[in-house]
């Protein structure tokens, strides 16, 4: 007994239920639920899934949706409304919605910035009637391992994810005389102290749970001894620096009367040498956060202990502190988003810069076509968790493909590309008008080309050729393969329904073809043809090569057009 059309039934439900791509383990689950008396022959049975599959798939997907109606109606049922991810509210938003994301300048942002950004984005989404602020704070009080490049880099970033919603970017290298003011007034309130010890023993000190004895100065030593700081004759680097006054009995050592202000006479990007006394990342994040009024503040799990820390100066100077959520981490196995190794990596020639089509940088997505709502519906998928995950590269590329998809779906126009070409002659086939749709639902017609008797296409559909079948070049005609000869059959797909063995896509031999090279995810090129109208296209502009994948125009020397492959 054949099963085919059992297996071409689950085949096509699966291809029009996943955007038009059936998967071989999926369909062949279905088959053996409906026949388990052939888990016995699972392994014969997964080649023949793995046939009709990777037909059905070579369909449009309405052309899925059109045989599937006609043959198996039955398997037409709606399926059920996946449940959509929620943001869980967050607590006393009554007084506002402002919030903020700070990343450092070693380079532009990448998926795990692009995560909790997102998050952010979506929060001020939902609280749009709060009159929401999103701050990009750049945090660069540091002078190393900073990319000049980066400052513009972020900025324009964070403005493709969140439109906007960015009110106001912030330098904190532009702000060191406010956290200058800040740490006098500190000082003035008595709630820290410059000390002078050597860091080993101060550190052997505090673990003691023992005062430092610089913690005592009155309050006007503090004060000549912070402006002595400025004067490199007074003190050089590492000789002093302003410590917190907190609980030198805490239970966690980081939390006993940490550093605030540092010397540090390293040149700076931006300011050269004008300042050599820098505040350390709790100090100027305090200052930052409480001087734009901070409501709310959504950061990676590994920063609770400075959480902890800012909240001592919170109270130093009398102020609310802002509302915080925390996230755990996404390790993202096989993909390496550190900043700094794939800098150097740049600096070496190895890759070709921060959109290389090989990295996990944003500006690198963005030039293969992926769109903001992709890296948004990333951030719901994952949402508010304090658990910690692994996620393989694998897995993250399968989550965005399909977010991807779903938004250019609507949107891309459709034309057809044909990969390593090969030339084909249909014996008396007849001279054809042929129009096709630019989309499949909403762009009806737009696309014209003349045919006759030869064609392109793909050399793998041409070496799949088998004698006495009969094939469709989509929307354009039918044609059998007998002996060395391809014999033209009729034109209407009904004919092709009740006995074809294949669709596949085509070009006319025609001098206005258009010259494709392709940059695909590894940085190798294909070559292959694409249809006149392609000609029309802008740089930027995103389309569906049919059969192939959704792809961005990068380039067009007016020879040739270089795309960049997103995904199928």
């Amino acid at each position: 007994m054949s099963y085919e059309k059992t297996i071409e039934r689950f085949a096509l439900h699966n291809a029009v239920s996943y955007d038009g791509t059936a998967e071989v383990g999926r369909v062949l689950g279905r088959v053996l639920a409906a026949h388990p008396e052939l888990k016995g022959k699972a392994a014969d049975l997964k080649h023949e899934v793995a046939r009709i599959v990777e037909q059905v798939n070579k369909m449009s997907l309405a052309e899925q949706k059109a045989r599937l109606e006609e043959r198996y109606p039955e398997m037409l049922t709606e399926r059920p409304k996946e449940k959509k991810a929620a943001l869980r509210d967050l607590p006393n938003v009554t007084r506002g919605f402002v919030t903020r994301f700070e990343p450092s300048p070693s380079g532009p942002m990448h998926i795990g910035h692009a995560y909790v950004l997102g998050l952010i984005s979506l929060y001020a989404t939902k609280y749009a009637d709060k009159n929401p602020k999103v701050i990009l704070r750049i945090a660069d009080t540091n002078a190393s391992n900073i990319d000049p490049d980066a400052y513009d880099l972020l900025a324009e970033d964070a403005k493709w994810l969140c439109g906007n919603q960015i009110t106001d970017v912030v330098i904190q290298s532009s702000r060191v005389n406010l956290y200058y003011s800040y740490a006098l007034q500190l000082l003035e309130r008595g709630g820290a102290y410059i000390c002078i010890c050597p860091a080993d023993e101060f550190r052997t000190i505090i673990t003691k749970k023992m005062p430092c004895p610089c913690r005592k100065n009155e309050i006007e030593h503090n004060i000549k001894l912070w402006h002595q700081m400025f004067d490199e004759k007074k003190f050089s680097q590492g000789d002093a620096v302003m410590r917190i006054k907190t609980d030198v009995h805490h239970k966690n050592p980081a939390m006993r009367d940490f550093p605030l202000f540092r010397i540090n006479d390293d040149e700076h990007p931006r300011t050269g040498r004008k300042y050599r006394v820098w505040p350390l990342m709790n100090f100027s994040v305090f200052c930052d956060d409480h001087d734009a009024e901070m409501t709310h503040i959504i950061r990676a799990k590994d920063h609770a202990d400075n959480a902890k820390r800012q909240e001592y100066l919170y109270k130093y100077f009398d102020a609310p502190i802002p509302e915080t959520v925390f996230v755990g981490r996404i390790n993202f196995e096989g993909l390496n988003i550190s900043a700094s190794q794939t800098r150097k990596l740049i600096e070496e020639g190895v890759y070709e810069g921060w959109d290389d089509i090989r990295i996990p940088f944003l500006l690198a997505f963005r030039r293969r076509g992926f769109v903001p709502e992709t890296f948004l519906r990333y951030a719901m998928e994952v949402g508010i968790s304090l658990a910690d995950k692994r996620v393989s590269a694998e897995e993250f590329y399968k989550a965005i493909h399909a977010f991807n998809k779903q938004v250019l779906d609507e949107q891309a126009d459709r034309y057809f590309f044909v990969s390593n070409p090969e030339k084909i002659t249909i014996k008396g086939a007849p001279a054809l008008e042929v129009e096709l749709n630019l989309h499949p639902e909403h762009r009806r017609g737009g696309r014209h080309m003349d045919t006759h008797d030869s064609f392109y296409i793909e050399r793998t559909d041409a070496d799949k050729l088998k004698t006495g079948k009969l094939y469709r070049l989509m929307d354009c005609l039918n044609f059998r393969k007998e002996s060395n000869d391809l014999i033209f059959d009729s034109t209407d797909l009904d004919t092709y329904k009740k006995k074809g063995a294949g669709i596949m896509h085509w070009l006319p031999v025609s001098d206005d073809l258009i010259k494709v090279r392709m940059r695909m995810p590894n940085n190798q090129f294909v070559s292959g043809l694409a249809e006149k109208k392609v000609a029309k296209l802008s740089i930027g502009d995103v389309v569906q090569f049919e059969r192939f994948g959704f792809v961005r125009l990068d380039n067009d020397s007016g020879d040739e057009m270089e795309f960049w492959f997103a995904h199928r």
